[in-house]
């Protein structure tokens, strides 16, 4: 069985290293071992501990769900964010026979100039193909919606805006639910949410972000390519989230549509 290491951070999803891999088992039985370095924060940002992991593991859990339904033995680890220090320890550990690095194309890659293609191929001895994902061309069939909620994660009126949106396209969601506030453990509350959708067949993702809704949601931005936000919270002065003026904020912070669904506070503590 030949064995894949697949090297990707923003592009793992895409479709060009999708088809790479896919083309690989065509030949024969082969196993793939995907790792993610996450991403360093850009200056200025102010980062939940947590943020850049989550989606660096979001990305790669789709990436996995994805070859394994056709067929592709695959596993995965998220790794030290520097590309060449995880990529050679990736080589150390699960001795692959060659290598598949994913990038954006040249212009935007931070990994191609440090040119990490040929750096891997001429140190650790193996075939290395470069892989370019252009997610901005494969954006252009696919809605990215960013939901934010908190204790109305699992609202029947947020559900059922996500269900609604769902039928319009080819939607994605990614889930981020702020880890403070409400009675009960916020990952039970996403978890719960996610399941839900699993089951009704709509791909969907989620983390737990920074106990500010404001600084959860920038993190987000900065990690996941999203086209427009959805923000759940209760309804008037029952939500501190609109007592802080969040969606005001969230307005006029990011050039992406914002949506609010409203859910009231009774039928959720029922």
């Amino acid at each position: 069985m030949k064995h894949i290491l697949v090297v990707a951070n923003e592009t793992v999803g895409g479709t060009a290293l999708i088809d790479a891999v896919k083309s690989r088992a065509e030949g024969g039985e082969v196993k793939v071992t995907v790792i993610c370095p996450q991403n360093d924060p850009r200056g200025g940002w102010v980062i939940y501990d947590d943020a850049a992991r989550g989606a660096a593991d979001n990305r790669l859990q789709t990436t996995l769900a994805q070859l394994r339904e056709v067929g592709i033995d695959a596993d995965g680890e998220i790794m030290d964010p520097d590309p060449y220090a995880a990529t050679m320890d990736a080589i150390d550990v699960f001795k692959p026979d060659e290598v598949v690095i994913s990038t954006h194309p040249e212009t935007r890659s931070g990994w191609m100039r440090k040119d990490l293609p040929s750096r891997i191929e001429e140190d650790s001895g193996l075939p290395v193909e470069h892989v370019v994902v252009d997610l901005d061309a494969e954006r252009e069939d696919v809605v990215r919606t960013l939901v934010v909620a908190n204790q109305t994660v699992d609202s029947e009126p947020l559900h059922d805006r996500i269900v609604e949106k769902s039928g319009e396209g080819n939607h994605q969601f990614t889930l981020v639910v702020p880890a403070s506030g409400g009675s009960g453990d916020p990952h039970e509350r996403l978890a719960h949410m996610l399941q839900r959708l699993a089951d009704e067949g709509i791909q969907a993702a989620g983390q737990v972000g920074h106990p500010d809704p404001f600084t959860a949601i920038q993190n987000a931005m900065q990690y996941y390519a999203i086209d427009d936000i959805l923000i759940s919270t209760f309804e008037g002065e029952r939500s501190g989230w609109l007592r802080a003026n969040l969606i005001e904020r969230i307005k006029a912070a990011t050039s992406r549509p914002v949506e609010h669904v409203v859910s009231s506070r009774e039928r959720v503590e029922s």
